[in-house]
């Protein structure tokens, strides 16, 4: 999804799915719907609510139509659900998501130890998911788009070659995705081959074709790499609340970016992501309640917000 014209990026949170699977607590359903409000209060306008995955295998992810069919009646919010194959696609699209997406490792090893699957296999499973949605009244189809995780490298593989990345976003969008999102599920990437990587696959699907990042912070270069997809002209960025998240499949892989951070960063560049930093910050209190035994992250949380800030281009004299 393209930033709207009323802000410049687009902030995707992707807490309440990425973070959740990471952690052993599992969030009581009420206090994921008190995430879920207070972050749709403070401005973000996209929530990945969710994973349609069983129950047996994750846990956190339960109530995932219950959470869906809340997040519905938040006005102004679009709600983003993963899907691993097409059972979960069929539940998200029974549940009311406004926009689905499926991941597609890069590293094969990685895609069968994360969906019991190889290449050929997701990508039958898009052209399954396409199908169905072509067969639905427009009103009930959702976005569609495929995520292309280890895009960056793999932990059990190591280096990912370019061009399998180039080749699967081809071949996901040949296969029936809206547009393609390039994942760092494990913390890899650096700017200079993030830069590379997002002008490659935009030449193979179009440029328009591909507007979002998913980043880790596992060696602590997430903003470092959110800001050279802001130069490339990347206008959807994915974070997480408290920097919750990581990969059960990726061993060594840390949270995802910081969203507190990410939104200071874009607040102090002068960027519009619509979202009130102070009450941002406000809904951290509900993970502190709810999940005493998991660590927090971020460093505006941690020292504060500077005197005098003001968002839209703080320290601009």
């Amino acid at each position: 999804m393209s930033a709207s014209s009323e802000i410049d990026v687009l902030v995707s949170e992707v807490g309440p799915r990425d973070g959740l699977q990471s952690i052993k607590s599992v969030l009581p359903t009420a206090a994921k719907k008190a995430w879920i409000a207070a972050e749709a209060a403070a401005g973000v306008r996209e929530i990945e609510v969710c994973s349609f995955v069983p129950a047996k295998l994750m846990p956190q992810m339960a109530d995932a139509a219950e959470i869906v069919a809340y997040a519905r009646t938040i006005p102004g919010l679009t709600v983003l659900a993963l899907v691993p194959n097409f059972k979960g696609a069929e539940n998200a699209i029974n549940a009311g998501a406004h926009k689905i997406a499926l991941p597609l490792s890069a590293s094969e090893t990685h895609s069968k130890a994360n969906l019991r699957k190889s290449h050929a296999d997701v990508i039958e499973d898009v052209r399954r998911i396409a199908e169905l949605l072509r067969s639905l009244p427009a009103n009930r189809r959702p976005g569609f788009e495929g995520n292309i995780a280890t895009a960056f490298g793999c932990t059990l593989e190591g280096v990912v070659p370019e061009r399998k990345v180039v080749e699967l976003a081809v071949a996901l969008m040949e296969a029936g995705c809206e547009d393609i999102g390039l994942s760092d599920t494990t913390g890899y990437a650096n700017p200079a081959q993030l830069r590379r990587l997002i002008r490659l696959v935009r030449a193979a699907v179009g440029r328009d074709k591909l507007s979002s990042v998913h980043l880790h912070n596992t060696r602590g270069l997430g903003l470092a790499n959110a800001l050279a997809a802001l130069e490339e002209g990347i206008t959807t960025l994915d974070s997480s609340l408290g920097g919750l998240g990581g990969c059960p499949h990726a061993p060594g892989a840390s949270g995802n970016i910081v969203t507190e951070d990410l939104v200071f960063m874009l607040d102090a560049m002068g960027l519009r992501t619509g979202i009130d930093l102070r009450k941002l910050l406000e809904v951290r209190q509900i993970l502190r309640e709810n999940l005493p035994d998991d660590e927090l992250y971020g460093f505006t949380p941690d020292a504060g917000l500077p005197k005098g800030y003001a968002p839209g281009g703080w320290g601009i004299a």
